[in-house]
C-alpha cells in the first residue's frame, strides 16, 4: 500500500444521493458489515452531516490487488490513525471514511453474530452512506487504487 497523494477539499463539494446506496445493494457483501447498509447512517442523515463540516481530506491509496485483503486492511488502519491525528491536532469531529467494507479483522464474527470485535475502529464505507466519490475524482478501473475521505471539520 501506497500512498499516491493527500487533496484537501471543499466539504461543500461532497454529493450525497441514494446512488450509491442502491449500488450496494448488488454487492456480495450487503447487510453483512457493520460498515455496510443497513446498518450504517442513511445518506439523508450524511448529506445534513456534511453540511456541518468545511473541509474534508481525499486520499488516493496504490494497492497490490493480489493482496488485496492485506492492502485494504492497511489502508484503513492508515485511515484510522490519520483520524486519529486530526483529534489529537484539535479537529474533535474528525472520522474517517472507508473505502468498501470493514476488513479489519480476519474473521469477521459480525456477519454471524452481529457482535463487531472491533466497533470503535469500524468507520461507514464511502459509498454505504450515500457520498458520491466519482464527484470528487474520476475513476479509472485500470488502476490499483482505494480512495479514502476523512471528514475534519
Amino acid at each position: 500500500m501506497k500512498v499516491v497523494w493527500v487533496k484537501e477539499i471543499d466539504a461543500s463539494k461532497i454529493v450525497v444521493s441514494p446512488r450509491p446506496v442502491w449500488k450496494c445493494r448488488t454487492c456480495p457483501m450487503y447487510g453483512k458489515r457493520p460498515s455496510c447498509p443497513p446498518h450504517v447512517p442513511s445518506w439523508v442523515e450524511t448529506k445534513e452531516l456534511v453540511k456541518h463540516y468545511k473541509k474534508a481530506l481525499l486520499i488516493k491509496f496504490e494497492i497490490n490487488m493480489e493482496k488485496f485483503e492485506e492492502e485494504k486492511r492497511k489502508v484503513l488502519l492508515w485511515l484510522l490513525e490519520k483520524e486519529k491525528e486530526l483529534f489529537n491536532q484539535g479537529n474533535i469531529y474528525a472520522i474517517a471514511l472507508f473505502p468498501g467494507n470493514c476488513n479489519l479483522c480476519d474473521v469477521c464474527t459480525f456477519e454471524e453474530s452481529g457482535m463487531c470485535k472491533m466497533p470503535e475502529k469500524v468507520r461507514p464505507s464511502i459509498d454505504a452512506i450515500g457520498i458520491e466519490l466519482s464527484n470528487l475524482v474520476t475513476i479509472n478501473f485500470r488502476e490499483s487504487v482505494l480512495y479514502g475521505l476523512i471528514l475534519v471539520d
